[in-house]
């Protein structure tokens, strides 16, 4: 045995004399027992690092897991930054847990002298968002992992305050100082406790579901809709977000509508992930449904999809969305934003519209933050199935929302019913007057992780001339800072020849990946049909050259 064992079976045994979880005290004395290195290595070898993400992890004992031992110190680090008195709002899904972190959160909260108040139910998470803003209060938690596998969970804090961003995740420094004072914290069985908690009503959901109703939806209402939650906590409050604008009920996916953190139907809850739309698509082209609706597991996220075409990007909800929010919004203090990964169209809506677009960094932390001295934002997406979206009397959540944005779609998809028209048409009139941006997302997995900053840094030494059929016309690197964006490991190569593009790579932030997105733009003149089928071609092409920057991708 070695020494870096005896001290992770120190540390185990350190940990499991603060450790409140009988479930996570028996994993760690049966590998303690069992003389079990390597499952002490894999839980005390590294530890989960609070970021502006929060923390987010496989559920476990130890601290490379989320469990209770690790949740209440970071509810002890969000306590010294927020200070005595602040008032914390704490929301929780429906994962394993969830509930079990919440309450624990409350407990050290109180107890360090700030006044917590609990969500009255697992819900989704825009609810906490909109009430830690609508509450006026210091700062928010959410325990959620989002659309992670059933064995994750997660947590995530939200800044307060009054003003613009009040209710938006946190973004530096606030990370680094909740991180230091998570390390201050101690052992968690020498924190003060209190169950001088305060449990919300359902006045809350329904201050959340008022404030929908304020988006701009027009007056059409004649849509038919399926509708999954994922097996997530946005079934509920999206059915009475729709009753409440006055649409009809959406027709329910039975398999996954109630809350279930092992979900059962779907290998990944993520509706991106292929598959996991299976059920929903089936029971929407059976319904004759206009339209098919499904949100992640905590409902922050909105997938869109058209029986018998199957599901829209993120790209393509992004630049609809925008179009009907800007034809329905007024003020010339508009503004709009996307992210640098984002397809190339929203500057063009908002240049037709005459409102400003800016773009910023991956992450609603960043573009909700994206408006400028005197400025609106008005919509602001990321291709990964985000929106926030506001009217004229402001946005009501300063995060994606899943739920305000089906609520929006519903009310763009009953207009083109009026007029006898759907979706695909909206796309193609788009392609017609911007050009058609077709877009893609290739994830490289590598085995050694430092494939990935070689390939980077061999890119800036040597770029490359072209990608597949493209050539390269110019490159721009977002490591320096670019445009005044905080610097970030990332480059957009501009592209030109047989059609016009863009295709930005940047490693991914929590997995041994390399992430390529990819768009092609071609004029469309009549129908759109031709050229997509050649943005489809090169796409595939680009998709081709990126994988071939790793040629040993493991399987």
């Amino acid at each position: 045995m070695g020494d870096s064992d005896g001290s992770r079976r120190a540390a185990a045994r350190a940990w499991l004399e603060q450790d409140p979880d009988p479930a996570t005290r028996a994993e760690l004395a049966g590998l303690l027992d069992a003389g079990d290195d390597a499952g002490l290595a894999d839980r005390f070898g590294s530890r989960l690092e609070f970021g502006t993400a929060g923390l987010r992890g496989r559920l476990g004992a130890g601290p490379n897991r989320m469990n209770r031992v690790m949740v209440m110190r970071a509810a002890a680090g969000v306590a010294q930054w927020a200070g005595p008195g602040a008032t914390v709002v704490i929301g929780y899904d429906a994962r394993h847990r969830s509930a079990d972190f919440a309450r624990d959160s409350a407990a050290v909260l109180a107890g360090a002298g700030c006044t917590a108040l609990l969500l009255p139910r697992p819900l989704p998470t825009p609810v906490l968002a909109f009430t830690v803003r609508d509450l006026g209060a210091d700062a928010g938690i959410m325990v959620t992992a989002s659309h992670n596998p059933p064995e994750d969970n997660g947590y995530k804090v939200y800044a307060g305050g009054a003003g613009a961003d009040a209710g938006s995740q946190i973004v530096p420094p606030a990370d680094a100082e909740i991180s230091a004072a998570i390390e201050a914290a101690g052992p968690v069985d020498r924190l003060p406790l209190s169950e001088d908690r305060r449990i919300l009503g359902e006045e809350a959901v329904e201050r959340y579901v008022a404030a929908l109703c304020t988006l701009p939806l027009g007056a059409d209402r004649e849509v038919t809709a399926t509708y999954t939650p994922m097996h997530g906590v946005g079934g509920q409050t999206l059915a009475t977000a729709f009753s409440w604008a006055g649409f009809l009920p959406p027709r329910p996916v039975p398999e996954q509508q109630s809350p279930d953190p092992d979900f059962p139907t779907v290998r990944f809850p993520n509706p991106e992930e292929p598959g996991a739309m299976d059920l929903a698509m089936i029971g929407g082209s059976a319904a004759g449904s206009d339209i098919v609706l499904a949100n992640d597991p905590d409902a922050d996220r909105l997938a869109v999809a058209v029986p018998g075409h199957g599901l829209l990007t993120g790209d393509q909800v992004g630049g609809l969305l925008a179009e009907y929010v800007l034809s329905r919004t007024s003020g010339e203090d508009r503004m709009v934003a996307t992210t640098i990964v984002s397809a190339g169209l929203l500057p063009k809506i908002a240049a037709a519209h005459g409102v400003r677009c800016a773009e910023t960094l991956t992450g609603f932390k960043w573009l909700v933050r994206a408006a400028g001295p005197g400025e609106r934002c008005v919509f602001a997406y990321e291709e990964a199935l985000g929106y926030c979206l506001a009217g004229d009397r402001g946005r009501p959540v300063a995060d994606k929302d899943g739920i305000g944005a089906a609520l929006v779609m519903a009310a763009l998809a009953a207009g083109a019913k009026r007029e006898g028209r759907t979706l695909l048409d909206l796309l193609d009139d788009q392609a017609r007057r911007y050009g058609l941006h077709a877009t893609d997302q290739v994830s490289v997995r590598v085995a050694d992780l430092a494939l990935i900053p070689e390939t980077m840094r061999a890119l800036r030494a040597r770029p490359p001339r072209a990608f597949g059929p493209l050539e390269v016309e110019d490159v721009e690197d977002f490591a320096p800072g670019l445009r005044g964006l905080p610097p970030t490991d990332a480059l957009r190569y501009r592209l030109g020849g047989p059609a016009r593009g863009r295709l930005t790579l940047r490693p991914s932030g929590t997995e041994p990946k390399l992430k390529a997105y990819l768009e092609v733009v071609l004029p469309v003149d009549g129908d759109a049909a031709a050229p997509r089928a050649e943005a489809a071609s090169h796409l595939a092409e680009l998709s081709r050259a990126v994988r071939a920057l790793f040629p040993e991708e493991p399987k």
